[in-house]
């Protein structure tokens, strides 16, 4: 298979020499920027991408948008951040790939990287999201600060080769930072959840049994799942093997939690509106 490239950026001078290098094999590369106000644009034209321009609404406006727009080479198109990186493994099986018919977009997991290692286990591998896809068949759609894809479960497909994702490449500082939306945003999410207004998936696979969890897990309360989060992540999920940066990445999901709950608690209690998706200029994950 040939696919072209949507790449989505905003301040991303620090990551883009090495994404691009990754990205040697690929001649259609188009990069969204948000408003970047560093070399970014530059340095993307400098490697041949093209360059669109929008503001951030969400993830799943920007990806829509830059299928809508970006006239393709090819009719395959791999959606990227800066901070993840295609390995030597994964361009030789996307290579390889023939896609089925009826078949419009495949589900890729990623490793997430951590003090320069993978944390296997307590990065819950492998989790996969919608990653390829049919240029004019799948679009997405916005669920609490992520996007999913807007299609059938049987027109999604495995993709097993991973990428690696560098979600900590801007510092734990960073991380945390962009985590504070987040955790606004899932806030929101689990309103519309305790509400009714946004239904629990149901599926075999795990991304669908993955997603109910999740969704039942919104109904837990707030409180608890900080401490919760950390415990899954460190003792069921086995994040103790991974080390230090095992902790680590335990004990910030545990923080992220705890953010959230102080939203929703915040709202719950009516010194706040509800809280809303937010709008800023960051897309990163």
């Amino acid at each position: 298979m040939k696919a072209s490239v949507l790449l989505l950026t905003f301040n991303e001078e620090k990551n883009l020499p090495s994404c691009f290098s990754a990205l040697e094999w690929c001649d259609d590369v188009v990069v969204l920027d948000s408003g970047s106000t560093d070399r970014t644009v530059a340095i993307a034209k400098s490697n041949g991408a093209r360059v669109l321009e929008r503001p951030f609404d969400d993830f799943a406006g920007q990806r829509n948008w830059g299928l809508d727009n970006g006239d393709f080479v090819h009719e395959w198109v791999l959606h990227l951040d800066a901070d993840e990186i295609t390995t030597p493994e994964f361009i030789a099986s996307l290579s390889k790939a023939e896609p089925d018919e009826g078949i419009d977009a495949y589900q890729i997991p990623s490793k997430m990287m951590l003090f320069g290692r993978w944390i296997k286990h307590a990065g819950m591998y492998p989790t996969y999201q919608v990653r390829l896809g049919h240029r004019d068949r799948l679009r997405f759609k916005q669920v609490g600060h992520g996007q999913r894809e807007d299609l059938p479960a049987e027109r999604v497909a495995i993709f097993d080769t991973p990428y690696l994702h560098y979600s900590f490449s801007h510092g734990l500082f960073g991380w945390l930072q962009k985590h504070v939306r987040y955790a606004r945003d899932e806030a929101a999410l689990i309103f519309d959840i305790r509400n009714g207004s946004s239904q629990i998936e149901s599926g075999l696979d795990a991304t669908s049994r993955r997603r109910s969890a999740k969704s039942k897990a919104a109904k837990l309360p707030v409180t608890l799942r900080p401490i919760l989060r950390f415990l899954y992540i460190y003792f069921w999920k086995q994040g103790f093997r991974d080390g230090r940066a095992g902790f680590a990445y335990a004990l910030m999901l545990s923080v992220y939690e705890g953010m959230t709950a102080i939203f929703v608690l915040e709202a719950l209690m009516g010194t706040n509106a509800m809280p809303k998706p937010s709008k800023t200029g960051s897309i990163e994950k």
